[in-house]
């Protein structure tokens, strides 16, 4: 988790994930997009691809790159706990606690109806 929080600490390393969201690029057709120099993006996509956010593969000459979005999921999972529930959570949980109750409601009725058939 902890190498994912630094590789996005970098603001041209969060714009190349947002690049590579939904495609796959070239190294040289991420670096046009920047002002700063090619060897200063393969840095960063280096850093990128050491913490797993992004997958590279050579193709002839060139090496293409794409997003691995499953890295994200150890740091959403800790971010989570301080996002406070949205509505949409909180009548889900409800929602539950009922099916429970209700499941436990009709078990209970269930042996009691079972037990006066046979006391009857």
């Amino acid at each position: 988790m902890d190498d994912v929080a630094a590789a996005i600490a970098d603001p041209v390393r969060r714009d190349i994930l947002v690049m590579l969201r939904g495609q796959r690029l070239a190294a040289g057709q991420i670096a046009d997009r920047f002002s700063i120099s090619r060897p200063a993006v393969s840095r960063h996509l280096r850093v990128l691809r050491e913490s797993g956010l992004v997958r590279d593969t050579l193709v002839g000459r060139q090496r293409h790159y794409e997003l691995d979005a499953s890295r994200f999921a150890g740091l959403i999972g800790w971010l989570d706990q301080f996002a406070p529930a949205t509505g949409w959570e909180r009548h889900l949980d409800a929602l539950e606690t009922e099916v429970y109750r209700t499941r436990r409601e009709r078990r209970r009725r269930g042996s009691t109806d079972q037990r006066q058939e046979h006391t009857a």
